[in-house]
């Protein structure tokens, strides 16, 4: 009878993991042993909050966690979507949030790292970083004026926290890697890169992996933070000031996966930082987070692209989504679930890459701006007119948000996918 405990509690245990962090564990695997969803039975409930919803969603203790961009974290139950509790900061919540022994982690655009218990939402403690800000550079994207300093519109992403041995893991927009004491929040090392660091980390063999906007990409000893090797990326020669590792890390079997800013995706020796293979995504971003399942790397860039895992070489691009996606795909029962920025939640046969469904949100369903045509593409009002000026980046950015846009990495639980739109809904599909 023991054993049987045992095992149960074993079983609970290894459940509540799966789901208490941002892409699946803390090597940022994303691969989900649940049956995911065959066919879409539509919304189990959604819960509306002030802002959009960029944050990605843990879950635990039959609470489903998430940040929102109106300042507030949010507790609701996994069963009925009420409210059991929020959190006020000072500034956006765009970092997807971590659960561990009763707490749960997080940063806010307000330069707080947060520590919250998570039944109740009482602050356990709070860490000080200084500020946050958006990675920026002299006449990004190729924007006029040339000459100015830009923050880069596309910079959404904070890093998720990553629980290892008694240690909360994060980077931030100082440009430090942090570890702090999970228990009373003080500081056990920091590591200092050249530029902001919105990636979250990867931890496997106690080597926490992490990329910066400085175009480079960090092997840390968990223990003790010194660097073990580093990575450079490129610049992206056809696309202006286009660097930085935005992307986090997967790590399986001694290979390290990643996307760059530098339109790469990477292989990397886990031990030594020395390059497997480059794959060439002809100038389009590899912003989010891979993932590696059956000899098969999986990421968004533009759309979903299969790798090869040995060597790098295509073996399919997805037609859909048929706009950009920078929601990191997941795995489940054969099934690749990824957000897009049309606001559609797609699911897609891992082996071909044919879509089986797709979920529309609110806003992509009621679209007030008319950026989308039928099909889920871009309409011509989704862009500006001139297209040469900063601003216009970031008037395009707010168009294509009204339309419910995807960039939360979806969560699954006993068949059920939760995930967050720019829309301000948090969504349950069953």
């Amino acid at each position: 009878m023991k054993c049987l405990i045992t095992l149960f509690t074993l079983f609970i245990f290894q459940n509540l993991i799966a789901q208490n962090t941002f892409h699946g564990n803390i090597a940022r695997t994303g691969i989900y042993e649940d049956p995911g969803i065959k066919q879409l039975n539509g919304v189990k409930w959604k819960f509306k909050t002030a802002g959009p919803i960029i944050s990605s969603p843990a879950i635990a203790y039959g609470l489903v966690f998430v940040g929102s961009a109106d300042n507030n974290f949010y507790a609701v139950d996994t069963k009925s979507g009420v409210l059991k509790w929020k959190f006020k900061t000072s500034g956006k919540i765009n970092s997807p949030p971590a659960v561990e022994d009763s707490t749960v982690y997080f940063s806010s655009t307000d330069g707080y790292f947060y520590a919250l218990k998570a039944v109740t939402g009482e602050q356990v403690w709070k860490f000080s970083t200084g500020f946050e800000r958006h990675f920026q550079a002299a006449g990004l994207h190729g924007l006029d004026p040339r000459t100015q300093i830009i923050p880069d519109s596309w910079d959404v992403f904070n890093s998720s926290p990553a629980l290892f041995n008694g240690r909360v893991y994060f980077g931030f927009a100082d440009g430090n890697v942090y570890a702090l004491d999970t228990k009373a929040g003080f500081i056990r090392w920091k590591f200092q890169t050249e530029d902001v660091v919105h990636a979250s980390p990867a931890i496997a063999d106690n080597t926490v992996y992490i990329g910066s906007w400085d175009g480079s990409f960090y092997a840390l000893d968990a223990e003790t933070g010194e660097q073990k090797w580093r990575f450079k990326g490129g610049i992206d020669p056809i696309n202006y000031n286009h660097i930085g590792f935005q992307s986090s890390a997967t790590v399986v079997n001694g290979i390290v996966y990643v996307g760059c800013r530098d339109a790469h995706v990477y292989a990397i020796y886990a031990s030594t930082g020395k390059k497997k293979w480059e794959y060439s995504t002809k100038t389009t971003w590899a912003s989010a987070s891979p993932i590696v399942k059956s000899g098969i790397v999986y990421i968004n860039a533009n759309r979903l692209l299969a790798l090869d895992a040995e060597t790098g070489h295509l073996i399919f691009t997805c037609k859909e989504p048929p706009v950009w996606g920078i929601s990191s795909p997941i795995f489940a029962s054969d099934q690749i679930f990824t957000g897009g920025f049309n606001g559609r939640l797609y699911s897609l046969n891992a082996k071909t890459g044919e879509k089986n469904w797709d979920f529309k949100t609110e806003g992509a369903q009621n679209d007030v701006l008319h950026v989308l045509n039928a099909d889920g593409s871009w309409s011509k009002l989704a862009f500006a007119e001139t297209f040469y000026d900063f601003e216009d980046d970031y008037i395009d950015m707010y168009k294509r948000f009204t339309a419910g846009a995807i960039l939360s990495t979806p969560v699954i639980q006993n068949g059920e996918i939760y995930f967050g739109s720019t829309d301000g809904y948090l969504y349950v599909l069953r």
